[in-house]
């Protein structure tokens, strides 16, 4: 059973991994209805391999796809352009859903809701979500060209086989 109407979720969601899916799927889990704060592009640009992360349409492609494979249909996606978007001033919300990692963001965003008068939300907390390769899977470690979306590390080209490959052979 539901135990909120409305909850809201936030991220940059930039390959979307093991870790994003877990969140949004709490969220799902707990939320009749979930608010879903999608970076800006103008957002992201202090990130890590902000070069490599995808436009914000290619990210909301990914999102839509994501809720239609697993047959979400009650949420809303809304552009962030700072880190408390719209959670601040939405009365009608009533939790928000953050990883351990980002658990000090939803503390910002309750003391900003209380500034302005509006009762501070229930904060879900979700496990990092491990990757093989070190303490949580990430989308600067996919961007890297580290792990894949799964959190499995990607096998590095050695400087030899990087050498026969660009030799004309294209076993490497």
């Amino acid at each position: 059973m539901k135990k909120f109407r409305k909850v809201v979720v936030g991220g940059t969601f930039d390959r979307l991994h093991l870790g994003h899916k877990a969140l949004l799927r709490k969220a799902f889990e707990v939320g009749k209805c979930v608010y879903v704060g999608l970076t800006s592009d103008e957002m992201i640009r202090d990130k890590p391999y902000a070069e490599k992360i995808l436009p914000y349409e290619l990210r909301l492609r990914d999102l839509l796809k994501f809720f239609d494979v697993n047959n979400y249909k009650n949420y809303r996606v809304i552009k962030i352009h700072n880190a408390i978007g719209f959670a601040c001033c939405l009365k009608s919300l009533e939790a928000i859903v953050v990883s351990e990692e980002t658990y000090k963001g939803a503390l910002i965003v309750n003391k900003a809701r209380e500034e302005r008068g509006l009762k501070p939300l229930k904060i879900i907390v979700i496990p990092i979500i491990r990757s093989a390769i070190g303490p949580k899977i990430s989308s600067s470690l996919i961007r890297a060209g580290l792990i894949d979306p799964f959190g499995r590390p990607l096998k590095r080209k050695t400087f030899k086989e990087k050498r026969l490959n660009t030799n004309g052979d294209t076993n490497g």
